[in-house]
């Protein structure tokens, strides 16, 4: 009979804490028990199988999604989003959920890089808000944004928004993202401001980008920060699938190499590489072999897309990620 009323008063126990709410020291006073006696009463509770944990998704999650993701590509983190129909809808829920997930591990002192000319991006600034506790973080623009005047101000206004919203300081890459030659870029290069807004792209910890499919977004061909029709028409010729901050790689995510590296002022995907946490944003039918080429070539560590895109990034076939 001891076997039973041990069992009743473990039953007790548990319903106080778990159906009950109340807390041990609660549960301690009232039925003269030891706090440590509670705590150990709920302890075999849930060996003698009396409590079991079941775990139920909130509707709009995919865990297991998430999951796939970061074992078939070796992500650190996967955030699926359950995204409306449309292209506005998709940017905004992107960039809400890259929004939250910023604010929450965004960390005292990082340094972080943001691409100026994502629409996800731009979503993303969108949908945060203020943190309570300022991070001190910097916010650096990691492609050149001088382009058209009012591209110039989208990308100085982007990168100071998201440093006010971090509370952190805003530094700006004062140059264009394509400039005509190698030749220009080396005197662009040269010019003092822009060799130390370059230098500070090494010390990126959590780098913000979007994932470019070939055929360039209206919020990068406005800012005129792109290579011409026929030059992209060469880049598919050699291959090329999407890029990361204008730098082009294959479906096996290997890079494409040109001269047309030359001709870009923003952080390489060598420097990519080095950041801690690589976020890329990207979703939809239109970003599909741009995003698994990424994620072949390890240039993202954490991606944040859609559910559709998600499933479809899981079934692909084995074989084709050795390829």
């Amino acid at each position: 009979m001891a076997r039973v009323h041990e069992l009743r008063l473990m039953a007790r126990v548990a319903r106080l804490y778990h159906e009950g709410g109340s807390s041990q020291s609660e549960i301690a006073r009232r039925l003269e028990l030891s706090q440590p006696t509670v705590s150990r009463l709920l302890k075999r509770a849930e060996d003698e199988g009396i409590v079991r944990v079941v775990i139920t998704d909130p509707v709009g999650t995919h865990p297991d999604l998430e999951e796939g993701l970061q074992e078939r590509y070796g992500l650190r983190e996967a955030m699926v989003v359950e995204a409306g129909s449309g292209e506005e809808a998709l940017l905004r829920d992107l960039g809400a959920a890259a929004g939250y997930y910023l604010e929450t591990t965004l960390k005292r002192g990082d340094v972080v890089g943001l691409s100026s000319w994502s629409a996800t991006l731009l979503a993303m600034v969108d949908a945060m808000r203020v943190l309570p506790h300022p991070t001190g973080s910097r916010v650096v623009q990691i492609l050149g944004g001088v382009g058209s005047p009012e591209a110039e101000v989208h990308a100085a206004h982007l990168t100071q928004r998201l440093a006010r919203l971090v509370g952190g300081e805003a530094r700006l890459l004062p140059a264009p993202g394509v400039v005509g030659s190698a030749a220009a870029r080396q005197v662009l290069l040269a010019d003092p401001f822009v060799r130390e807004a370059v230098a500070r792209l090494e010390r990126v910890t959590v780098a913000l980008v979007g994932i470019g499919a070939i055929e360039p977004s209206r919020l990068l061909a406005a800012s005129g920060n792109v290579f011409a029709p026929l030059e992209l028409e060469r880049l598919c010729r050699k291959g090329a699938v999407g890029d990361v901050c204008l730098r082009f790689f294959d479906a096996a995510g290997e890079p494409i190499l040109s001269e047309l590296d030359e001709r870009v002022i923003g952080m390489t995907l060598a420097q990519l590489r080095k950041a801690k946490r690589t976020i890329g944003l990207a979703g939809g039918r239109r970003k599909y072999e741009a995003i698994l080429g990424a994620l072949r070539g390890q240039w993202i560590n954490v991606l944040v897309t859609d559910r559709e895109t998600a499933e479809k990034l899981v079934r692909e076939p084995e074989s084709a990620l050795a390829s």
